[in-house]
């Protein structure tokens, strides 16, 4: 411990031992003040908290001033920009009323660098540039004030007025005003030269840095030098490394631009060793790797290059020599390819001298060929070189060259693009209103063209000019609706080309075949035009082979969303940044911006540079895109659509948690001139983060609509929106809200319906914390109720509106708390929380608001509302985005609870949270006695965790269940639990799968300890390979572990060794009752040679992908019925049992009273499918042919069936004699049964065969057929028989291939398989 913070905490806790409150606050912000200047924010944020609490306590008002601000600057620090806010405006707020200008001014400044952070991180974020820009001009002019007129003779606040010089510069340069930013910064420098300030002067240092990379980003490479140089002296002299090595990262930056590798490592290493020698800067220690990694890429390229030059020398001398011959057109041709691959590869590492001569080149080439089109591609190029050279007079001449060429041969998406492009020039150049009017011009080619991507682009970019450049809000919200419609659409298309099926995200159906979309909804980036694929090879072409190549150079989003990781902000400027532009195309687009950021700073006596992310560039060139990064969403489209949306957007709040999750997507492209301004660890990678859901009803409960919304019917028409009646009242409802897939959820539409209304409230009215009941909704006069998919409501709506009538109220006080904390955090209450807030079926005590697209900010005000009701014994967290932030703030909710006693659980699984969230755990003893269920399993968890592990299994003593799956933890973790573990435990539930690598001796060791537990029950280790020896000891240990559960799903134990598992447990004194061995390579030998006995006191038994065949399938149906079966669930999906094994499987049922659950889907086998068509296709079921099937023979019936009969190998029909009264026995419809009675055709007699068995498994509450090749038909039959058993409560999900019969109390695709509980 330094000697500074050890006499500071001695003087603590003399203060704290005298009762001096004034001497014991000073000293609390004395020790956070040096532990924020050692990088330790997280501790030094502990410390801040405690001088606020005494200050708050037991000080004069006046004494809030310094801790607020303190408080400010490192939840800025941590990026916790919610927090920031409050204490920043109390800041300010508190100045005000104390007349305290000095602290006015270091408030206005604070506030400033916060929402310049939000701005640079939101989309479409008008008002925190409108106040970033309004707090740091007010923060200059308090400043000039302080000046003039100093409040004492102490202080000149010389260096506040330096300093708001430093940060305008800085938002100049984030604006891409390029000369201003560099004219006030220079302004600031010249300052400290006429007052004499310090040579070694922090203030110094930071401008020096913001001119540096001015220079940088106008290519005056020298300047850029120069200042960098000198901020990296300052930094060194003053002991502050962390500036230091940021300097030198910025250096590599310069000589990676020109091409000066050697230096640029040099001067990368240097920074990594300055890095390494910091207490917190694992992340900017990754990112200076990264940025190596991606130099050495750099030269590979560069070889490349050399490579391409000497070939494209020889093609010369081949087309000297073959000119006037027939070959002539051949080689230029050949060496046309050349100077295209060379061109790429230049604009890949931003070697745009190389580029330009290699474009010119190309264009000569085109002249030879006489192509127009090439000739229209080279003009392009060139126009780009000069474009990127700074040298706008010669681009735009190249630029309208190529619009001349692109417009004589009528190619309208050359002519959009360019223009596009010659708008970015002219707003390089600051001529706005040109750069403006090419934008418009470029929207109306595309819109006549009809080029959605095009006009896309141009209204972004218009978008960009009206809110930065002329500060027009109506113009901008009227862009953004634009905006928002026209990528809705292209959505819809894509979905509509890349999802012909619509699929049940969260049923076990498809777990395997498609991932679950939680986190995966877009945020509608912008979208890029790629250029069209170059040829790559020196192949003979075609003499009328196209060539064309359309560049774009999109002015992206104004405010594009940046994605982040570990409280890293993304950068999005590529084409000259450091390595990143180069990363982007050759590393799977892992981008990585190697710059220091810019310093916005307090105007106090700090020394630290504060870090502001960056933000979106406004430009997205092609060279960062080779190919089509366009992200789409995998979610099937929402089909339950009524109204069109006319209402204002509301802005999606992008935030990024301090955690180790790292979330991989492609990234987009960016553009020059429009590039982030931040210069130190910005990190391109853009997670495909998901924006919260927003409801059309504010807070106030004002409707955000512009326009009374009309109703749509069209198929056609972008409809997203359902409107609700209640009394006078309407309700506007999103359809994704309350549909899966093309289901409507009556519940859910119920639920969101409840809370909309309950927004509507006035605030008295919301203050009871009252909400309605929804019991009835009716359309058109019919019940609501017996409407099972959107498309019956589409039919049935007409022009009239939902009608939903309040059957009752009930109290919901966490609501109302939850929206009362949003609306003092001027936030928008997201309507999926509310949803599952409102939740009827769960207690007060329960809170479960699971995959809500919560993030570390946007969670703020509902962690305040549980901060206000204190006790809760489950929170459920899972599927959002949540960080180690979110784990800080929960800790403060349980110790402020005081609640020592009463079972908790915490299910925490698929968030963003790294290692250090379980420190939190460990470091709040309220938790120790109370801690029950712990489900973190799908974070990166890494093997960091395992010492916290540890703790959590020593001290909670309550805990009995534990779940770490995929947790990117290996065997060291694994024997850090079994080190745990001791004969007191209370475990009973372990889960430990899907992690790598796991060693054999790893597990043997957790399995003895686990068999000295008095209550350990199931243990879960899916997806870890067990070799033999693992099986053996496993088997010697079955008999003591006293297991109801074992979970082995994909651990490849293989037959024998299953078989040999089944004896050893069966040894045992505890009854087995539930048995995963999916995706273990078993054969139909393990049903055919386990004991019955085995299986008959299993519950649950999951055989899914192992080929059990039609040959298992009769130890299947022995099994069933067999009066000791008492099998409640099973899952046999995957494993081949053919269409006669699926059926002998549910006849088995009909004498079956145990079991409610049943999976066979995937079963089918291609032969008997293939067999079953050609029948089929040979005899159809056409009316004129049709017959009785009492007067059909026995023997027709058989010859009809026998070449199935053969295909399906163990397939048996019934007699045609037996069907009318298996019929009438089962249920089945008589329509139906009329139907396939008058057919001979194979599929009408499996249809009744089914239907037929379906009808007499009277105890069945859930069935899977999906994929088994069934049609529409068939589905329907079947359901009409499964209809009839149950009337009232049963439930059917049909999409293409998708059937799921089920009941209202056990329905389909309900919840997703991680998140069943144990």
């Amino acid at each position: 411990m330094d000697a500074d913070l050890k006499s500071a905490k001695a003087a603590y806790r003399n203060a704290k031992a005298e009762g001096n409150h004034r001497e014991e606050a000073r000293w609390a912000n004395v020790i956070g003040d040096i532990l924020k200047n050692r990088g330790e924010y997280v501790q030094a944020l502990k410390w801040l908290r405690i001088d606020y609490e005494i200050s708050l306590k037991h000080l004069p008002e006046k004494h809030l001033l310094p801790t607020c601000q303190s408080l400010g600057e490192m939840y800025l620090r941590l990026e916790h920009f919610s927090d920031a806010l409050i204490y920043q405006k109390k800041h300010l707020d508190l100045a005000r009323d104390a007349g305290d200008v000095v602290e006015q001014q270091r408030a206005s400044t604070q506030l400033g660098r916060t929402y310049h952070e939000l701005f640079s991180r939101s989309e479409h974020d008008h008002n925190s540039i409108r106040n970033a820009k309004k707090y740091f001009k007010s923060a200059m002019d308090l400043a000039v004030k302080l000046q003039e007129n100093p409040p004492n003779s102490k202080s000149s606040f010389l260096k506040e007025y330096i300093d708001a010089h430093n940060n305008i510069g800085m938002l100049e340069m984030d604006l891409d005003n390029l000369h201003e930013a560099r004219k006030i910064l220079t302004r600031g420098l010249e300052i400290c030269n006429d007052e004499e300030v310090a040579e070694f002067d922090d203030g110094r240092s930071r401008l020096h840095h913001n001119l540096g990379n001015v220079y940088m980003e106008l290519r005056d490479w020298d300047k850029a030098r120069k200042h960098i140089r000198t901020d990296i002296v300052i930094c060194n002299r003053i002991g502050h490394v962390q500036g230091e090595a940021k300097g030198y990262i910025n250096l590599g930056e310069v000589n990676y631009r020109t091409q000066k590798y050697e230096d640029a490592s040099a001067y990368y290493e240097k920074a990594l060793g300055l890095a390494k020698s910091l207490e917190d800067e694992d992340a900017l220690v990754r990112q200076i790797e990264q940025n190596i990694e991606t130099v050495r890429e750099a030269v590979k390229v560069m070889a490349d290059i050399k490579k391409e030059e000497q070939s494209l020398k020889k093609l010369k001398r081949d087309i000297a020599t073959a000119r006037g011959t027939p070959n002539e057109r051949k080689f230029l041709l050949q060496q046309n390819a050349v100077l295209e691959r060379l061109v790429e590869k230049a604009r890949m590492i931003s070697a745009w001298e190389k580029h330009c001569e290699f474009a010119k080149e190309k264009k000569k080439i085109a002249s030879e060929l006489c192509d127009r089109q090439r000739l229209a591609d080279s003009y392009l190029d060139v126009a780009e070189s000069y474009h990127k050279l700074r040298k706008f007079n010669k681009a735009i001449k190249w630029y309208k060259k190529s619009w001349e060429m692109y417009k004589n041969i009528g190619n309208l998406e050359g002519q959009a693009m360019v223009k596009i492009n010659i708008g970015n020039v002219y707003d390089s150049t600051e001529s706005w209103r040109k750069a403006l009017d090419a934008f418009q011009e470029s929207y109306s080619i595309a819109v006549e063209a009809d080029l959605p991507d095009v006009q896309l682009a141009a209204l972004e970019n218009m978008h960009y000019s009206n809110m930065i450049r002329f500060d027009d809000e109506d113009e901008t919200r009227r862009l953004n609706l634009l905006i928002d419609k026209l990528k809705k659409l292209e959505e819809k298309e894509a979905e509509a080309k890349s999802m012909p099926e619509d699929f049940c995200s969260e049923t076990d159906t498809e777990a395997d075949e498609c991932l679950s979309n939680s986190g995966s909804d877009d945020f509608c980036f912008p979208k890029t035009i790629s250029r069209s694929k170059t040829l790559t090879t020196g192949e003979e072409l075609k003499e009328d082979a196209p060539l064309m190549s359309l560049y774009q150079s999109l002015k992206g989003s104004s405010k594009k969303k940046a994605g982040h990781k570990e409280s890293l902000a993304n950068s999005t400027k590529q084409d000259e940044h450091s390595p990143s532009s180069l990363k982007n195309q050759t590393s799977d687009h892992q981008t990585v911006v190697g710059r220091k950021r810019v310093r916005v700073i307090l105007s106090d006596d700090d020394d630290d540079e504060v870090e502001c992310s960056s933000r979106k560039d406004h430009n997205c060139p092609v060279e960062d895109l080779p190919t089509y990064d366009a992200i789409k969403s995998k979610a099937s489209p929402c089909k339950f659509q009524v109204i069109s949306e006319n209402g204002s957007k509301t802005a999606i709040n992008v935030e990024e948690s301090s955690s180790s999750f790292k979330c991989w997507s492609p990234h987009r492209a960016t553009k020059s001139g429009r590039h982030s301004r931040s210069f130190s660890n910005d990190i391109v990678a853009e997670p495909d983060f998901p924006g919260g859901s927003k409801c059309d009803t504010d807070v106030s409960g004002k409707q955000n609509d512009i326009t009374q919304p009309m109703l749509h019917h069209s198929q056609n028409d972008l409809q997203q929106y359902v409107t609700c009646r209640i009394g006078n009242d309407l309700i506007r409802v999103e359809a994704s809200l309350c549909t899966t897939g093309d289901q409507l959820n009556i519940d859910s539409l119920k639920a969101v319906v409840a809370c909309l209304y309950y927004l509507q409230f006035p605030t008295e009215k919301r203050s009871e914390g009252l909400l309605p009941i929804i019991e009835h909704i009716k359309c058109a006069g019919r019940d609501l109720e017996s409407l099972e998919t959107v498309e019956h409501l589409k039919e049935v709506l007409g022009n009239d509106m939902v009608e939903a009538s309040v059957d009752g109220w009930i109290h919901k006080g966490l609501i109302k708390m939850y929206v009362d904390h949003c609306k003092e955090l001027s936030e928008v209450p997201n309507i999926k929380v509310l949803k599952k807030l409102y939740n009827l079926e769960v207690s007060d005590d329960e809170i479960v608001v699971s995959d809500c697209d919560l993030q570390d900010l946007s969670i703020t005000p509902l962690i305040n509302a549980l901060h206000s009701q204190k006790s809760f014994a489950m929170l459920d967290l899972s599927h959002n985005l949540l960080g180690n932030g979110t784990i800080e703030k929960l800790q403060k909710v349980f110790t402020a609870s005081g609640q020592s006693y009463g079972g908790l659980t915490l299910d925490l699984h698929c968030n963003r949270f790294g290692p250090t969230s379980l420190f939190q755990i460990c470091e709040c003893s309220l938790l120790f006695d109370r801690l029950e269920v712990l489900n973190i399993s799908g974070n990166r968890l890494t093997d960091a965790c395992g010492s916290y592990l540890s703790t959590i299994l020593k001290n909670c003593t309550a805990l009995c269940s534990l779940n770490i799956e995929n947790c990117c933890v290996t065997s060291r973790t694994i024997q850090k639990v079994a080190d745990a573990l001791d004969s007191t435990s209370v475990l009973a539930h372990l889960c430990i799968g899907y992690n790598s690598p796991v060693s054999g001796n790893a597990i043997v060791n957790l399995v003895s300890k686990l068999s000295t537990l008095k209550r350990f029950s199931e243990l879960n280790m899916s997806g870890l390979k067990l070799g033999k020896p693992v099986v053996d000891t496993l088997c010697k240990l079955a008999g003591t572990l006293n297991l109801s559960g074992l979970i082995l799903g994909g651990t490849g134990v293989g037959t024998e060794g299953a078989i040999k598992l089944a004896e050893s447990l069966l040894q045992g004194t505890e009854e087995l009752v539930k048995l995963d061995l999916s995706y273990c390579g078993l054969t139909f030998n393990f049903v055919l040679n386990t004991s019955v006995n085995f299986f008959c006191s299993i519950l649950e038994l999951n055989l899914e992908g192992n080929p059990i065949m039609p040959e298992g399938s009769n130890t299947l149906f022995s099994l069933l019925v067999n009066p000791q079966c008492c099998l409640k669930v099973l899952v046999l999906k995957k494993c081949q049992l053919g269409l006669a094994g699926i059926l002998h499987i549910i006849e088995a049922l009909a004498e079956n009273s145990c079991l409610e659950e049943l999976n066979v889907a995937n079963n089918s086998i291609p032969k008997e499918v293939s067999a079953l068509q050609y029948d089929l296709s040979v005899k159809s079921c056409s009316q004129n042919q049709e017959q009785k099937l009492d007067t059909m023979k026995v023997d027709d019936n058989q010859e009809v069936l026998g070449s199935l009969n053969s295909a399906d190998h163990l397939l048996e029909v019934a007699d045609s004699e037996d069907v009318p009264v298996e019929t009438a026995a089962s249920g089945f419809d008589d329509s139906c049964a009329s139907s396939c009675q008058r057919n001979s055709s194979p599929e009408c007699h499996f249809t009744q065969q089914f239907s037929i068995a379906i009808g007499k498994a009277k105890n069945l509450q859930l069935l899977d057929l999906s994929n088994n090749g069934f049609s529409a038909q068939a589905a329907e039959a079947f359901y009409g028989s499964w209809a009839t058993l149950r009337p009232l409560s049963s439930q059917n999900h049909i999409t293409e291939q998708i059937i799921h019969f089920s009941t209202r109390e056990n329905k389909c695709c309900r919840v997703k398989p991680c998140c069943k509980k144990v």
